[in-house]
């Protein structure tokens, strides 16, 4: 695409900062290696979490030794994603909630003795687990502006509507 140039060059010093990673002089120089852009990583863990079939897939199509993995992995890309943004981020506070979801799900999904999975509990923890996790995509993706594709959406929070089922019974607003 060629630019018009009659138009002027317009760069915003967030992405010139960015690019600028050293200054050299005669006799010495530094270099640093600038911050990744938090919309970056957060856009970067939604569309890891587009991919984790435990987060959407049908209850009925589920097994619990691989939720648990996929949960596990998520977990993982959690922290690291946490270890990736900077102290004072939006996104830390979801993100971390979003963790301790994978952990309790983890926790509370095992038999008491250890020694397998109780399929009673699954089925109600994912649900929770999912729940959580909807929520909180829902705030991130606010938060950054980012679009939430795919079988993602599913889990998502049903947006907001004026009028409640109990008007819509008695025909009565209060």
């Amino acid at each position: 695409m060629k630019r018009n140039p009659t138009q002027p060059l317009l760069y915003k010093f967030s992405e010139i900062a960015s690019r600028i990673n050293g200054i050299s002089i005669p006799i010495f120089g530094v270099s640093w290696q600038p911050p990744e852009p938090e919309r970056t990583i957060v856009r970067s863990l939604l569309v890891f979490l587009e991919d984790r079939r435990a987060l959407y897939n049908p209850f009925a199509f589920e097994m619990e030794h691989e939720v648990a993995n996929s949960v596990l992995e998520i977990r993982t890309t959690l922290t690291d994603t946490l270890q990736r943004l900077q102290e004072p981020s939006k996104a830390i506070s979801n993100i971390r909630t979003m963790r301790t979801a994978c952990r309790e799900y983890l926790d509370n999904s095992r038999d008491e003795g250890g020694m397998g999975w109780r399929n009673s509990g699954f089925l109600v923890h994912l649900g929770r687990l999912r729940t959580i996790f909807g929520y909180h995509i829902c705030q991130l993706a606010v938060m950054y502006g980012i679009d939430v594709e795919g079988e993602l959406a599913k889990i998502l929070p049903p947006e907001y509507k004026e009028e409640t089922s109990f008007e819509k019974i008695d025909g009565n607003k209060s």
